[in-house]
């Protein structure tokens, strides 16, 4: 069972990228079938929260939501078979829960990837107020969820090979190519692949914006250590409104940024500051 494991915030258009994979697989499954190349014999089971039965409420309660992740992967489990590509479009927060599921996969001999989706929590707040009302998730449970986020790491084998689409950009596309070779063809995905966006910036850039804004968010833990408050990073202060910041919260923000900068560039020495600015601004927001 080659299995495809979405992970990402709520409301930030996970499904919109499950299903549009889905239909991507079954063109490619398709057209094998014209042919006899691998992949031919394959087919596709698709599950959610929503074809699973879990409500949004789950989440605001461990036990419900354990039994929650216990459906999912019975789920997996069920479908398990050396033809059949499974797509679990989950949020999947849990580091822990994608190596089960990873152990399900390797069980089977099967190759699985793991396609992360981001969008900053704001963006995904807001999508959440579009949706019906029925549909909506409650706000404190999604900063909630955005907080406990455990983000993939592509170094570890069960995140491994990492995918990551942005949504809300119009140039943004599944790597299909990629995602057919690992699971059908069991090739490596090509260099950079795994976790790249097309992006307009260039690699240097996002060098850049991944090391300092890391520095950052090293520099206010450092310092929340020794005293609670108002935080100096070369000269540029971070108020801190409650005292302390959690470290989780920290790389939250980070991670937010990084995607709302990374299709752009900036001038390098403008980083800090306006990374400093958007913790500022964040944080004011989330009292």
């Amino acid at each position: 069972m080659p299995l495809v494991i979405f992970t990402g915030l709520p409301c930030s258009g996970k499904s919109a990228w499950a299903n549009d994979l889905k239909d991507e697989l079954e063109k490619r499954i398709s057209s094998a079938k014209k042919t006899r190349e691998p992949g031919h014999n394959y087919s596709i089971a698709y599950h959610s929260d929503e074809t699973l039965g879990i409500e949004h409420d789950t989440y605001e309660d461990s036990n419900k939501e354990k039994l929650a992740r216990g459906s999912q992967i019975s789920a997996v489990k069920r479908d398990i078979s050396k033809t059949t590509i499974v797509i679990l479009d989950s949020m999947a927060y849990i580091k822990g829960f994608r190596y089960q599921l990873y152990c399900e996969s390797k069980g089977m001999a099967t190759p699985h990837c793991v396609i992360q989706v981001t969008a900053p929590i704001e963006q995904c707040l807001e999508w959440n107020q579009q949706l019906p009302k029925e549909k909506q998730w409650n706000l404190d449970l999604m900063k909630q969820l955005s907080m406990r986020y455990e983000e993939p790491n592509s170094n570890t084998r069960w995140d491994s090979p990492l995918f990551e689409v942005l949504s809300g950009h119009p140039e943004e596309k599944l790597p299909i190519d990629d995602i057919w070779n690992a699971l059908v063809l069991k090739n490596a995905p090509t260099p950079n692949a795994a976790t790249t966006i097309q992006a307009t910036s260039n690699n240097s850039f996002l060098q850049e914006l991944d090391r300092k804004t890391h520095d950052v968010v090293s520099q206010v833990i450092q310092q929340q250590q020794l005293a609670s408050g108002a935080v100096v990073i070369n000269d540029y202060t971070i108020e801190i409104p409650m005292g302390t910041v959690s470290t989780a919260q920290l790389q939250r923000i980070r991670r937010s940024f990084i995607s709302l900068n990374r299709m752009r560039t900036i001038e390098i020495d403008r980083i800090v500051p306006l990374f400093v600015e958007y913790i500022n601004r964040t944080l004011n927001n989330d009292e």
